[in-house]
C-alpha cells in the first residue's frame, strides 16, 4: 500500500449521523446526505467524508455512531434539515483504494500494520473515508488516517 501524507484543512461539513452498528446502516446515511446534497446543488465536484465515530472493539455495536458529512464552504447558508459541524484538520496518512466492498475492508486490515511497520504514530482524531467527485468516478476512494509526524 502506499501511503501519501497530507495536511487537511479544517473543514466545515454538513452532516448526517447513524447511530448503531457499522454497516448496511451506514450506506442509507450516506444516500440521506446525498438526497439532501443533490437537493442543494451541491453533489457536484464536491468531497463526501464516511467518519466511523467510534472504535467498535470498545464501543458497543449500538452505540458507534457513523457521519455521513459533505463540505460545505463556510459561509454556505445551512438549513435545520441537516446537522452542521466542522472536521480538524492536520497531518494524514492517505491511502488510495479501490472503491469496493472488499477492498475497502481488506484495506481497513491492511492500513494499521503498514503505518505501525512505517513508524507512523496514529494521531487521536477520527479516521475519515474521503470521495472526492473526481475519484468516485473512476471508482477509488481514500482512507486518511491522522498521524504524528
Amino acid at each position: 500500500m502506499n501511503i501519501q501524507i497530507e495536511t487537511l484543512p479544517n473543514y466545515r461539513i454538513a452532516y448526517v449521523r447513524q447511530v448503531g452498528p457499522y454497516g448496511p446502516a451506514n450506506i442509507q446515511a450516506m444516500e440521506t446526505l446525498k438526497k439532501w446534497a443533490r437537493e442543494n446543488d451541491l453533489i457536484e465536484s464536491s468531497i463526501i467524508l464516511g467518519i466511523p465515530q467510534d472504535h467498535p472493539e470498545t464501543t458497543p455495536p449500538e452505540n458507534c455512531r457513523y457521519d455521513a458529512c459533505i463540505v460545505i464552504s463556510w459561509d454556505y447558508q445551512i438549513d435545520h434539515s441537516i446537522c452542521e459541524g466542522e472536521l480538524s484538520g492536520g497531518n494524514y496518512a492517505v491511502f488510495k483504494i479501490r472503491h469496493t466492498a472488499e477492498d475497502i475492508q481488506r484495506a481497513w486490515t491492511e492500513i494499521f500494520p503498514v503505518l505501525h511497520n512505517s513508524g507512523y504514530q496514529i494521531d487521536n482524531k477520527p479516521i475519515v473515508e474521503r470521495y472526492r467527485w473526481d475519484m468516485v468516478n473512476k471508482d477509488y476512494c481514500e482512507i486518511c488516517v491522522p498521524v504524528k509526524l
